[in-house]
């Protein structure tokens, strides 16, 4: 079973992204910010795709991209963010900080589905 890791400030969206993944068979871990997200990733937690939105207090999340890909263990899992900006300025700032995607906020289950199978093999 692959396991996806979300990053959102937003309980809903992380309850309602982590429902849709395990219908689909998928396994979750989650966290609710950026820093605890780091916390969790530097235990060495196996995951196959991080999702994280892109506006959070704190960290924001292309600082975590940049931050978990200098992780030696996370170097190339695939990475999508979640945002509701659809700016190409800020797509382009999140690719060069490493992420492998983007989903638009809000997204169908299917539009989810559908973009993790792309990047997730």
């Amino acid at each position: 079973m692959k396991t996806i890791f979300l990053v959102d400030d937003s309980a809903t969206i992380l309850l309602s992204i982590s429902n849709i993944l395990t219908k689909a068979g998928y396994a979750t871990e989650k966290a609710a910010n950026a820093e605890e997200a780091l916390r969790k990733l530097r235990t060495g937690i196996k995951i196959d795709l991080l999702i994280t939105d892109l506006n959070m207090p704190g960290m924001n999340g292309i600082e975590l991209i940049k931050e978990v890909r200098k992780l030696p263990a996370y170097k190339f899992v695939p990475i999508l963010f979640l945002t509701t900006e659809s700016q190409q300025s800020r797509k382009l700032e999140a690719k060069a900080a490493g992420a492998s995607g983007w989903i638009v906020k809000p997204a169908t289950a299917d539009e989810l589905l559908n973009t993790i199978k792309l990047v997730v093999r």
